[in-house]
């Protein structure tokens, strides 16, 4: 049900632009470009991976290819004491372990931690690998972590303000919404729609109701706004008696001298 994202039309350097001191810094750091060969065992995921899940029959199919033809795009790893930190190629390296690889080609890259969060952050957002909650979290992270508005993450990225604002209003769903979106169960369309529901297990119950009778952006936008109306009509009523009562409690009081209260 997802649709695909657009893709993004700028490189790593314009997304997030270093300070100066870790611009001069970046200017001296010695990179290895050579690639070499390293135990896969040697190898770990990058533990600010924005990244969460991973489709397995993909990975499956990427194990195949790589045990006919080997790794084409070596990995892009950071030194650490005694083992390799994945900064670009975690799903390569998932699937060269499914192919019973040894060893892995790797680039070594000396970045400092920031930014090997930064490049393993910004990479998945311009591979369109992030399903919408994981690229919701990621511009939440650069708006949250890096101090940038949200036109400015906009401007970075080549999205419009607006889709900024609306892939992180998803954050605000429900839990077990969030999951189905994860699960492509509903669409970001339907997962929008869903916001103007306030509480959870509404929500919830909702987004499986538009799972199991397959429900359309549009018939989903409908419903929603059907129960509001109906939420609305009871209200409506009861300012009404209350306007009521208030109004014979007052003739009473008028009769009978005492302040006189009805029991609704």
């Amino acid at each position: 049900m997802a649709a695909k994202k657009g893709g993004l039309g700028k490189g790593l350097d314009t997304l997030i632009p270093p300070k100066k001191e870790t611009a001069k810094k970046v200017e001296n750091v010695e990179i290895k470009k050579i690639e070499e060969y390293v135990d896969i065992n040697k190898v770990e995921p990058n533990k600010d991976q924005p990244r969460k899940s991973f489709n397995e029959d993909s990975l499956i199919e990427l194990s195949e290819s790589i045990k006919q033809h080997g790794i084409v795009q070596p990995l892009v790893v950071a030194k650490k004491d005694d083992y390799f930190e994945i900064i670009a190629g975690e799903r390569r390296w998932r699937a060269a372990k499914k192919a019973g690889l040894k060893e892995v080609p790797v680039v070594v890259k000396d970045y400092s931690p920031q930014e090997i969060m930064e490049i393993a952050l910004i990479e998945n957002i311009q591979r369109e690998d992030l399903n919408p909650v994981e690229e919701a979290m990621a511009y939440q992270r650069l708006i949250k972590e890096y101090d940038l508005k949200q036109d400015e993450v906009a401007e970075r990225v080549s999205k419009s303000r607006t889709a900024i604002t609306n892939s992180i209003r998803l954050l605000k769903l429900d839990e077990r919404v969030q999951n189905m979106l994860i699960q492509e169960s509903i669409s970001s369309g339907h997962a929008r729609a869903l916001l103007a529901v306030k509480d959870g297990d509404e929500q919830y119950n909702l987004a499986m109701k538009i799972f199991d009778e397959k429900l359309s952006v549009r018939e989903t936008e409908k419903l929603i706004k059907s129960l509001g109306k109906e939420k609305a009509k009871p209200k409506k009523k009861e300012l009404k008696n209350d306007f009521v009562y208030r109004d014979l409690e007052e003739k009473l009081k008028t009769v009978t001298g005492t302040k006189v209260m009805i029991n609704r």
